[in-house]
């Protein structure tokens, strides 16, 4: 079972080091913590039937404060049952554990232990935030869409920026979809139901079910539906209105898409223009990337940017343009220009892993700023914070924080700037 093995195996203890060494410069504009959370199954009964994704989910942290890495922490979210192992956001000056499925949200508090588990977002039909939650920039609410095993519905939810649910919308569906994720401009939801999703409560592809894109008012509504060709949807980069239309990056690939398996697909960034009747399928980038990120002082607007990465959960080769595939890298972080249509690529060692980046803003620019990610250290046996200049992104790093211990690859996370 690979998903148990190698850059994905777990680790046993909870560790708290203080001060920790720094090869470069941490910038001093960069104040906060960089978390991501991410499954870390211990004792599972039978490797074979392991399901990547499942499993206590453990977030790892490093706070930064006045160019120094002053601690990193993994702390166990420590729930009943399964604990939220998907995605870790703030919102209203609180951190929050996410997970999917009608998994309820945990709070963490600023040494990442679990406060408990909460109601953030919590419905009269027994929702609450989903995985993928989403903040709008310009009104500070969280968006979520939700869905649960064994409904036939999925509910878009709106918390406010004090945390109070505002508004809630039910979108009836012919089955229980997998909406890991969705898309937030200004004035729509974008969401995805594909042939993934619930055969009673077992999670696989359905191939006899179409796969189509449903546009839904954010003041609520009815849901436009229309069809695309059959794909299963990864990630949203960010989206935005334009005009009468709803323009969206997306992270795509080719069923079928086994849950047992994730790492088997050929992912691909796409981008989808929706208008009234159709849905423009076009292709921004072939080669295999997922994870995909954006400045969020941008989301739900146009942006010029992205940000994703070539990762082992894939095992891919990633060819920079121009390059022999001999020099292909298998785990890459990419820069995407949208306006020029360009890209660069920062690769790592063929035995180095690396995950999703972050970007931490420094300035007003869209680009002005760092890229935050682990990457595991095979040198050392450990992982390194790397911090990445997003204006010098080929360039050398701008430091490599040493951690005292591996961190498991996947899955999201933030920073979360200090209030």
């Amino acid at each position: 079972m690979k998903y148990l093995a190698g850059p994905f195996a777990p680790v046993t203890e909870e560790i708290t080091a203080h001060d920790l060494p720094v090869t470069g410069r941490i910038p001093v504009e960069l104040d906060g913590r960089y978390l991501r959370n991410g499954p870390n199954p211990l004792g599972v009964e039978d490797p074979a039937v392991h399901l990547w994704g499942m499993g206590q989910g453990m977030v790892h942290g490093v706070r930064l404060r006045d160019g120094r890495a002053e601690w990193y922490r993994n702390r166990f979210v420590r729930t009943p049952g399964f604990a939220p192992m998907v995605h870790v956001i703030e919102h209203a000056r609180r951190t929050f554990a996410l997970a999917e499925g009608g998994l309820p949200p945990a709070e963490l508090d600023e040494e990442l232990d679990t406060v408990g588990a909460c109601d953030l977002g919590a419905t009269a039909e027994g929702f609450t935030a989903g995985a993928h939650s989403k903040h709008d920039p310009l009104t500070g609410e969280l968006h979520s869409l939700s869905y649960m095993p064994g409904r036939e519905f999925v509910q878009h939810i709106v918390v406010d920026a004090g945390e109070s649910v505002v508004r809630t919308t039910t979108v009836p569906l012919a089955r229980t979809p997998f909406m890991h994720d969705f898309a937030l401009t200004e004035n729509h939801v974008v969401l995805w139901d594909t042939p993934i999703g619930f055969d009673g409560f077992e999670c696989r592809w359905l191939p006899e079910h179409p796969t189509r894109v449903g546009v839904l008012p954010r003041a609520g509504g009815d849901v436009r539906w229309l069809d695309v060709d059959p794909v299963h949807v990864s990630h949203t980069l960010n989206a935005y209105d334009d005009g009468d239309s709803v323009v969206v990056d997306v992270v795509t690939a080719e069923g079928p898409f086994d849950p047992a398996d994730p790492g088997a697909i050929r992912p691909a960034l796409d981008r989808w223009t929706i208008t009234a009747g159709q849905v423009d399928q076009r292709r921004l980038d072939d080669r295999p990337q997922d994870f995909p990120r954006v400045n969020e002082a941008r989301a739900t607007r146009p942006h010029r940017f992205g940000y994703s990465a070539a990762t082992a959960l894939y095992g891919i080769p990633f060819t920079p343009d121009g390059t022999p595939s001999d020099d292909a890298f298998t785990n890459a972080l990419v820069k995407h220009d949208f306006v020029r249509g360009t890209s660069e690529v920062r690769g790592f060692g063929r035995h180095e892993a690396v995950g999703e980046a972050v970007f931490a803003a420094a300035g007003p620019g869209e680009d002005d700023g760092y890229l935050l990610t682990y990457v595991h250290n095979p040198a050392r046996g450990a992982s390194d914070l790397v911090i990445l200049s997003a204006q010098d992104f080929t360039g050398d790093p701008v430091a490599r924080v040493h951690l005292p211990v591996r961190v498991p690859l996947g899955l999201h996370g933030n920073w979360l700037p200090a209030r």
